[in-house]
């Protein structure tokens, strides 16, 4: 072998054959002589696999054999061979290919040297991933011509292509695929053309093509072109005369069209963007994508809207070595309804300077802008935020510095927010203060069994609202920890710990007194001690290992006046199984609450003994007050000695059911103050039922549906088979990408939708429904999505979305607002990865 990969030619026997394979030489040998014989490289010639789409999935994977005489150089008759006699064809695969041994097999073999070679009768060639079917093949050597006809069919990676004929001159590699047909594992889909020629190493065109996922004879869309060249070389294809039909009726036409021919992307047209509301009506958008280069691409947005007129949404992307970012814009030049011009704006910048004195430093800058107040309203989910109403500007740099004890960043800061306010008194916010700037340094670390952590900051707060005050804050806090074991071994943490809040105002209006500056100090002493117990348990019909973990823990804290500061950042924390444990009851700095109080709770946990998932957790814990708390977040002391109670409970016992409940209870009283429970059902993928009930003593009470579920007896066969195959992936999670893409089932319905109801309102607040229809090749998706922008204003839109599996999705997305809205909510077609069971939480 002269670096090539042996190809060996078999013809069938026709009688039983024991040992090894026949060895095919150019002369006749003694069998003793034929394992010996190598007959020396003549004359290359390539076999590829050939169709109208094969040029894109295995252009350059061709296949060279040599053709060869023996090492006397005897010319001597034609070749012929018999089951008594086998040939071995010596180096013959391009070195650089790569797939390993090529084995011809065929009923007949025959041919003359440096003339012709034939293969007949159910012929195959198998070289790695790639085999060739054929009733016939020849090889012209003079007219270097290969022809494979009657039934040929070509396989690879899970491709397949089918044809009555291949012609092509190899050398050149120019010919044709007669009729041929296509298959393509990968999208599960295919279609046919009419012929398929072989320019030349790189370009093919077919005539004729066609391209559907849906069974034949009349596929319920069909993607037709007139003509199409593709050129792996320039990796890209263009269509002519393309025409998208559904159900026979075309919805998309393009005289011309170009695509990629691989992962590589490309400017271009996208689907269009179909939208309809309350507020704008129908919504017609086209997207195009602009590839700038590899690492910068942006997507422009044309769209009209019947009530509003044209708008532009854009969207810049920017990725390099030493930053990254983006940028979103959306103009409305003439919003007919307005009568004005409407725009928002949304940036996101971050980056990493390296300097040779100061070392690395971070920095970034996150913006949201909008031209009016009411814009998140007409335009719901144009600006991606939590805070729909409250728009940040966040400019930041960093340099953190990393000890072997610890680590120290130093920060400067500046916030600014953009409030949208509303017309209604009652609902209006309270616009948030304003850091211009914030200048600090912080430390944490760890030595010598010691724990402390440290920061001081500088901040300058103003406001929009003129009537609240406004000024400087110079700010110190500080801890310092010894964190024990009182028996020397794991399971008992005693951990005292000393603190302070240190802050000095210099304010621009002054306060009741009449000073413009002020200072106070608050120290903090606390003490934590935690156990944790372990004991192996068989409960429930399993075996568990459950846990008993007591919590104590002391904070004092005197009482300093506070009353006549400003507050810039403080609020009061929500009162939970963390706060609970916590030595202030307000976030920020400037309130710390008086404490003598002692926290006492327990948690179990039962945990399954094979994967550690958590099976049930119950949980209790109360705070006891040993003297009044004066400083509150509404002003009023707290003289009740015991403070509202705290149970907890969440557990996947039962097969199949995920059951969370967080209750406060209120002892004096014997009422329920507050409480957060819910109840899920999942029986598998594709079917999940839950509800929540939200609960606030004089505030709120809310209760929460959401399902996807299906609807008739296709659509449960095909939970069914999405659940197997689930199974399947957990079984051998390294093989998965091994497993074909799993089809739909014709005429499976699902719905799907969350609803929020206020009980104290008596209304619906946000609320989506929807319907999912999988007709095994298409998926047609409706969604109505109702959101709450005022006590009594809603935006409604409808969101409807026609998914060609295989091709593309065409029409408004609802997959992100489903995914983000509906619980447990999943693709209908989804192969990513899945999570045991075992190892799920509610």
């Amino acid at each position: 072998m002269q670096g090539g990969v042996a190809v060996a030619l078999l013809e069938r026997p026709q009688r039983a054959v024991t040992g090894g394979p026949f060895l095919l030489s150019a002369t006749t040998l003694p069998i003793a002589d034929r394992a010996a014989t190598v007959l020396p490289p003549r004359r290359a010639w390539a076999m590829r696999p050939v169709a109208a789409a094969v040029l894109m999935t295995t252009a350059g994977s061709g296949v060279l054999i040599e053709v060869a005489r023996a090492q006397s150089g005897a010319e001597g008759p034609g070749l012929q061979v018999s089951p008594e006699s086998s040939a071995r064809f010596g180096p013959l695969i391009k070195a650089d290919d790569g797939g390993g041994p090529l084995v011809i097999e065929a009923d007949r073999l025959s041919g003359r040297p440096d003339l012709e070679t034939l293969a007949e009768g159910a012929v195959e060639f198998r070289r790695g991933p790639l085999i060739l079917k054929a009733d016939r093949v020849e090889y012209q050597q003079q007219s270097d011509l290969a022809r494979a006809t009657g039934n040929v069919e070509i396989s690879r990676n899970g491709n397949v292509y089918r044809g009555p004929e291949v012609q092509l001159k190899v050398d050149r590699f120019e010919g044709y695929f007669q009729s041929p047909s296509y298959h393509f594992g990968r999208t599960n889909a295919g279609g046919q053309a009419d012929r398929f020629d072989f320019l030349d190493e790189n370009r093919g065109v077919a005539y004729g093509a066609t391209y559907t996922s849906c069974p034949a004879p009349d596929p319920a869309w069909l993607l037709s072109t007139d003509r199409v060249l593709l050129d792996t070389a320039a990796e890209e294809g263009t269509a002519e005369g393309a025409v998208l039909r559904f159900y026979g009726v075309p919805i998309l036409a393009a005289p011309t069209l170009s695509f990629p021919l691989t992962e590589k992307r490309k400017s271009g047209w996208l689907p269009p963007s179909i939208k309809l509301d309350n507020k704008s009506g129908f919504e017609l958008g086209v997207p195009y994508y602009w590839d700038i280069a590899p690492n910068r691409d942006a997507t422009l947005t044309p769209s009209v809207m019947t009530r509003r007129g044209a708008a532009l949404d854009t969207e810049f992307r920017y990725l390099e070595p030493g930053y990254l970012g983006s940028m979103q814009a959306y103009m409305l030049p003439d919003d007919r309804v307005a009568n004005r011009s409407r725009w928002a704006l949304n940036l996101g910048h971050e980056a990493r300077w390296e300097g040779a004195t100061v070392g690395e430093i971070d920095y970034g800058l996150a913006l949201q802008r909008t031209s009016d107040d009411n814009f998140w309203k007409d335009f719901a989910g144009t600006l991606p935020s939590l805070t729909p109403r409250l728009l940040p500007t966040d400019a930041y740099a960093r340099r953190r510095f990393d000890h072997g004890w610890g680590d120290t960043v130093a920060y400067t800061r500046v916030q600014t927010w953009q409030v949208l306010q509303d017309l209604d008194p009652a609902s209006r916010i309270v616009s948030p203060y304003q850091r211009e700037p914030q200048i600090g340094l912080r430390q944490r670390g760890a030595a010598s069994g010691l724990e402390w952590q440290w920061e001081t900051e500088a901040n300058r707060f103003s406001n929009d609202d003129a009537s609240l005050q406004t000024g400087s804050r110079l700010h110190a806090l500080g801890s310092l920890a010894r964190p024990w074991s009182p028996t020397g071994a794991p399971g008992w943490t005693l951990t005292p710990r000393v603190s302070f809040n240190a802050a000095t105002y210099d304010l621009d209006q002054p306060l009741a007194d009449g000073r413009r500056s002020a200072s106070r100090v608050i120290p903090t002493v606390s003490l934590d001690s935690a156990w944790i117990f372990e004991r192996d348990s068989n409960a429930f019909g399993r075996e568990l290992t459950q846990t008993l973990e007591p919590r104590l823990f002391y904070v004092n804290t005197p009482f300093r006046d506070q009353t006549g500061l400003p507050n810039f950042d403080s609020a009061a924390n929500d009162f939970n199984f963390t706060s609970i444990y916590s030595d202030n009851v307000f976030s920020g700095v400037d309130r710390v609450s008086d404490a003598n109080q002692v926290t006492a709770g327990v948690t179990t946990r039962f945990l399954d003994r094979t994967t550690g998932a958590e099976a049930l957790r119950l949980g209790i814990a109360q705070r006891t007050l040993l003297r009044t708390q004066r400083i509150t977040a509404d002003g009023t002391p707290i003289t009740q000695r015991w403070s509202d109670l705290l149970l907890l409970g969440s557990t996947h016992l039962v097969r199949n059911w995920y059951l969370d409940s967080t209750v406060q209870y209120n002892s004096d009283t014997s009422r329920v103050a507050r409480s957060i429970s819910s109840v899920r059902y999942s029986p598998g993928p594709l079917r999940t039922l839950s509800t929540s009930y939200r609960y606030t003593r004089n505030a709120s009470e809310q209760v929460e549906l959401g399902w996807q579920w299906p609807l008739n007896a296709p659509a449960r066969e095909h939970a069914a088979a999405v659940q197997a195959r689930d199974a399947q992936m957990l079984e051998d999670f390294e093989g998965r990408s091994r497993l074909a893409p799993l089809a739909g089932c014709p005429g499976a319905w699902y719905t799907v939708g969350r609803v929020n109801y206020s009980r104290r309102d008596s209304r619906i607040t946000d609320s989506i429904v929807g319907f999912e229809y999988d007709s095994g090749c298409w998926i047609g998706r409706i969604v109505a999505e109702r959101l709450s922008t005022g006590r009594s204003q809603a935006t409604t839109r409808l969101l409807f979305q026609l998914e060609l599996i295989g091709l593309s999705r065409l029409g408004s997305n609802p997959l992100k607002v489903l995914r983000e809205n509906v619980p447990g909510y999943r693709l209908l077609r989804d192969d990513s990865p899945v999570v045991a069971p075992a190892l799920s939480t509610p």
